[in-house]
């Protein structure tokens, strides 16, 4: 019995958690490049029950087990990993929006899973970070940086000083007024990396990036005056939170059928003995 209660109880944790999520998507869907989180849910190892009993052979008794099936423990959310899908692009008209619209990426063999670009931009602490949201802006010293304030970064590392808005960019990334090139980095395994907040991805040192720059196996394109939505479908996301909603609705009804079989248990059992 205890074990079914702590079933469901994990059932209800683990839809909670996904709800969460979901949630937390449904909030970021007018938020510039972001990535959907997508919920992975896991059960624990399942137990093999049996039945024990004898059978008479004679004068004696010999000992039998048949199995009834397996039994499952728990089931929790393993890990929320963001779907690096392309995100719809919208024409704003702002200059100091850009737009990173993936073409060719390569394809890991052995994972399958595909790359993905992003823009490398620097916090004021100099760590490195990547982000999608081309939502720029420009510093009191003229710096092209994220709407955060994280310094754009060219293929060299450096910072890119535009000077002001009023600044051309070709569909490589060239800025002519600032002599600098936009940085696209490739991500070969995307699901390394790991969400830091305000759209931005951190890197292990031991995963490492490269540049598409001059990559012969990766195209892309950048658009000034456009910017990259997020990635969420509403509609899907409006689903399967209604649908987390029902799951945890039922293990919270099971857990307490289990509660009032319980308490039945210690007070009418208790008094009979």
């Amino acid at each position: 019995m205890f074990r079914g209660f702590y079933t469901a109880a994990s059932g209800m944790i683990a839809q909670q958690r996904r709800q969460d999520l979901l949630t937390n998507n449904l909030a970021n869907v007018n938020t510039p490049g972001y990535k959907a989180d997508q919920a992975s849910l896991r059960a624990f190892p399942q137990m093999l029950m049996s039945r024990l009993g004898e059978t008479n052979m004679g004068d004696h008794s010999v000992p039998t087990k048949k199995q009834l099936g397996t039994l499952a423990t728990a089931v929790y959310m393993q890990e929320a990993l963001p779907k690096f899908k392309q995100g719809d692009i919208q024409e704003t008209g702002n200059r100091l929006d850009v737009a990173l619209l993936q073409g060719a990426v390569p394809t890991d063999e052995e994972t399958g899973t595909q790359g993905a670009l992003f823009f490398t931009v620097q916090n004021e602490a100099g760590d490195l970070r990547m982000t999608r949201n081309g939502n720029f802006s420009v510093d009191a010293n003229g710096n092209l940086v994220t709407s955060n304030g994280d310094f754009v970064l060219d293929t060299n590392g450096n910072r890119i000083v535009v000077g002001g808005s009023d600044f051309e960019m070709d569909s490589n990334g060239f800025i002519p007024q600032a002599n600098a090139q936009v940085n696209v980095a490739l991500v070969e395994n995307p699901n390394l990396l790991e969400k830091e907040g305000n759209g931005l991805f951190r890197l292990e040192e031991e995963a490492g990036f490269g540049s598409a720059i001059g990559n012969p196996d990766v195209s892309y394109q950048l658009k000034q005056g456009f910017v990259e939505r997020s990635n969420v479908d509403v509609e899907q996301t409006t689903v399967e939170m209604l649908n987390a909603y029902r799951t945890f609705e039922a293990n919270q009804k099971v857990l307490q059928a289990y509660d009032r079989t319980m308490e039945k248990s210690s007070n009418e059992i208790g008094r009979l003995g």
